[in-house]
């Protein structure tokens, strides 16, 4: 990717799903990458350089920021939950808005690094009327942009906001999630529990979200923005869950409805033409090519790691 050869990034949540991703591509294109983690780490994850830091805590953000100095921050440590629970307000206010503000305060104090903000299809959008988060992860995202916002506008802070819908391709470690969780059922032979699986979803390839960022970081005349990454099609529950059964177990029929659907469900469409315009991006992977692609990983690769993974999430759900 142009622009980014010797360029410092620094990617929070660089061992996660989208942060390991990311991190990788970006030494392929000759950035110098620094990640992030909570617990002490050295090498791997595509990130020759490791800053252990809690995010929430704004001295330990200060001291990395200062001490990498980078030129880029893509900020992608989130803790990510659908649950609905009270015990969930907290937490999800801890580590995704509180990290979110650290950054946003240490990035404007410092060395004013281009600063990249993963928002999430869960978020309302700001249009007009009172929006109504339909759960904790999705007020705190909803407060993070606002936040990001004010600052862009008072302080001249450097920020983007890209609303990443949703996300699925191989090596996703959160094996409650829909397609790992039911692809992993599949292959052990067991059958997995599911809503009604009504809801319509905006499904991304995490090669195309990739990109995204990759392209964010570079690009020019964005700051303040908010830019959807999806593919701007909406394909149910139920479709997804049909086609990977289509690719796993031809033979079995998926058994909807033995998990309640969840309250205020939202259900969002990316706008891919704002993005293409301004980002010059556009989702290239269709469901079916990433869906197979996503399975023939977990064909290959769904050893003990995986399958404890999805023994402790029994009964997990999209």
């Amino acid at each position: 990717m142009n622009g980014l050869a010797g360029r410092t990034v620094l990617v929070t949540g660089a061992s996660g799903f989208i942060g390991a991703a990311i991190a990788r591509r970006l030494g392929e294109a000759g950035a110098v990458v620094h990640g992030v983690s909570r617990s002490p780490r050295t090498e791997g994850g595509g990130c020759p350089h490791w800053w252990q830091a809690d995010l929430t805590d704004i001295d330990e953000v200060r001291r990395v920021i200062l001490a990498a100095r980078p030129d880029v921050v893509l900020h992608l440590a989130s803790l990510v939950s659908g649950a609905r629970e009270l015990p969930m307000v907290l937490p999800m206010l801890q580590a995704n808005l509180q990290a979110a503000v650290n950054l946003l305060v240490a990035n404007t104090e410092g060395p004013r690094a281009r600063l990249l903000l993963a928002a999430s299809l869960e978020e309302p959008s700001p249009d007009g009327s009172w929006p109504v988060p339909a759960s904790p992860y999705a007020a705190a995202k909803l407060a993070a942009g606002a936040y990001a916002r004010m600052c862009h506008a008072l302080y001249g802070t450097r920020v983007i906001l890209l609303r990443m819908f949703m996300v699925y391709g191989p090596a996703q470690p959160d094996v409650r999630k829909l397609v790992p969780y039911v692809t992993l059922s599949l292959l052990r032979g067991e059958t997995p529990a599911l809503t009604s699986g009504t809801r319509p979803v905006d499904w991304v390839y995490i090669d195309d979200v990739v990109d995204a960022l990759l392209a964010a970081a570079v690009a020019e005349g964005l700051d303040g923005e908010t830019l959807d990454v999806g593919s701007g099609r909406l394909v149910p529950v139920r479709d997804v869950v049909e086609r990977i059964f289509r690719l796993v177990a031809p033979d079995e029929r998926p058994r909807f409805g033995g998990v309640a659907d969840r309250p205020l469900e939202q259900v969002r469409v990316a706008d891919v033409a704002a993005t293409a315009e301004r980002l010059g991006w556009t989702a290239r992977t269709p469901l079916d090519e990433g869906l197979r692609r996503t399975v023939d990983w977990y064909r290959k690769n769904a050893g003990a790691t995986a399958t404890a993974a999805l023994v402790k999430a029994k009964g997990g759900t999209p």
